[in-house]
């Protein structure tokens, strides 16, 4: 008899039955059977795979474009638009690219409250068809504040883009594989996002062409592109899981059965206001939320000054930008190689730790080191500590929670906190700091230190709490019998 006719006989209790809890001082989290039911390995194989590839592409895909518009302000401002529009002027630059995250921190949560009523590809397809057009509109501003005007606009469209894409990714997997997930969605996308340095660059040489400036060609290209994807949104993003239309019946309830099995919070629960205010007085999410937005310190850092620190490194400002994004593109090794561990071993704040440790020192290399390629070099370490991190805290979030409301709102909440960590990496690099900008790489270095001591904390917490319900002598993780932290 061969392996998948064994398979089809075991019934779901008999697999569940061999599943224990890792014990150890790993504290790993229940090894939840991905071929849960009577399906064999090779069908769940194929589901998962057409899973993963209408989910992550597309949204991988908007998403490097969000990046793009949002952080192109040092592109355009290397190419003409700080003379143009002055923004090296007191705190101007600081402003510009300060303002996107006041409404992208207010709006996240509401966002994600409607993402069902509404669908996810009429919001997606919508605010990104809405910011694309701001975007192109940017290219034809004659004042820096009315750049800045734009900028809130867009802080406002691109606000329910991240946490309805977190949100909707960590509703198809179980724990135990979302983290390469994450990573494959946000490194994709910022490793496409890193190469606009290099694309803002090639654009600018269509500088004087119908007498506009290499900036605003850089906003009206970026801007018609974005308002094209809009439409493959529309056509290409799908539902969650229990609502989609592009798995057969047989797939649909295969993906439920395991979700259910590892975590059982397929349906959507209401949203009241006694859960929400239970949700701001818990602890754990606000942790969350403080390493995500350590995270996005740093990687924000790189993505708004990365080529103003090149400038003051002496490249001119095209070579600047093109070496911005062989950093970029190197970093996808080390944050798929951390999440290939943070799964294999069911791990996640130990991977965060090292992953800080890295970011310390290629950050510490940049800042304090006198030669140009040392400090180049340190870019390298310093932006692949710093990505995987933002990838790998949204994959340990969403391992550490039950319940659809309380995904939907720890993902608004802990990407707003990154929001915050944009608003931190924008007033820390200062012009008067300028070639070395070694404050704002304080500020980055201090960052990860934060991380590194949230993490040890709270696996002393979650530690904690695992064996003291192994032992029985506490109340259910998150009401889950049967549900322990991930470490």
């Amino acid at each position: 008899m061969d392996t998948n006719s064994l398979e089809k006989k075991r019934s779901s209790s008999e697999r569940l039955d061999h599943v224990t809890p890792h014990a150890g001082t790993g504290d790993h989290i229940v090894a939840i059977d991905a071929e849960a039911g009577s399906w064999d390995s090779a069908f769940a194989k194929r589901t998962m795979r057409h899973v993963d590839l209408r989910v992550l592409p597309i949204l991988a895909a908007l998403y490097s474009i969000s990046l793009i518009d949002r952080t192109n302000t040092s592109n355009a401002y290397v190419a003409g638009a700080g003379k143009d529009l002055q923004l090296y002027i007191g705190a101007r630059y600081s402003i510009i690219t300060v303002i996107f995250f006041v409404p992208y921190i207010i709006f996240e949560l509401p966002s994600n409250i409607i993402v069902r009523r509404v669908g996810v590809a009429k919001l997606l397809g919508t605010i990104t068809l809405a910011w694309g057009i701001v975007m192109l509109g940017m290219g034809f501003v004659k004042h820096w504040w009315q750049l800045a005007i734009c900028r809130a606009l867009l802080g406002f469209l691109e606000a329910g883009f991240f946490p309805a894409c977190a949100y909707l990714i960590s509703t198809w997997y179980i724990r135990r594989e979302v983290q390469k997930r994450m990573t494959a969605f946000y490194m994709l996308s910022v490793v496409v996002g890193g190469f606009s340095s290099a694309i803002g660059g090639g654009i600018s040489k269509l500088k004087g062409k119908h007498g506009l400036n290499g900036w605003q060609w850089i906003f009206i290209i970026e801007g018609a592109v974005t308002i094209f994807l809009a439409f493959f949104a529309y056509a290409f993003v799908v539902d969650f899981p229990e609502k989609n239309s592009f798995l057969s019946e047989e797939e649909t309830k295969f993906v439920l059965a395991r979700i259910a099995k590892d975590r059982d919070d397929i349906e959507a629960d209401p949203w009241t206001w006694a859960k929400f205010w239970s949700y701001c007085a818990t602890p754990k999410l606000w942790a969350f939320g403080l390493l995500f937005g350590a995270s996005t310190t740093v990687s924000y850092a790189f993505a708004y000054f990365l080529p103003i620190i090149m400038v003051g490194m002496g490249y001119s400002d095209i070579n600047a930008q093109l070496l911005c994004a062989p950093p970029y593109f190197t970093s996808i090794f080390i944050a798929f190689a951390g999440a290939w561990a943070s799964d294999k071993y069911l791990i996640r704040a130990p991977i965060l730790m090292w992953q800080a440790t890295l970011s310390i020192v290629g950050l510490s290399m940049t800042a304090f080191h006198s030669s140009n390629s040392v400090r180049y070099a340190g870019v390298f370490l310093g932006l692949a500590g710093a990505n995987a991190n933002v990838a790998g805290v949204l994959g340990y979030m969403q391992n550490n929670i039950v319940g659809q409301t309380k995904r939907a709102f720890t993902s608004a909440l802990v990407i707003g906190a990154g929001g915050v960590g944009g608003i931190i990496a924008s007033t820390t690099f200062r012009s008067k700091d300028s070639p070395k900008y070694r404050p704002g790489l304080w500020v980055t270095i201090c960052a990860n230190i934060v991380i590194i001591i949230t993490c040890s904390i709270m696996t002393a917490a979650f530690t904690y709490r695992n064996r003291q319900v192994r032992a029985g002598k506490g109340r259910p993780i998150e009401g889950k019998v049967g549900f322990f932290y991930t470490i």
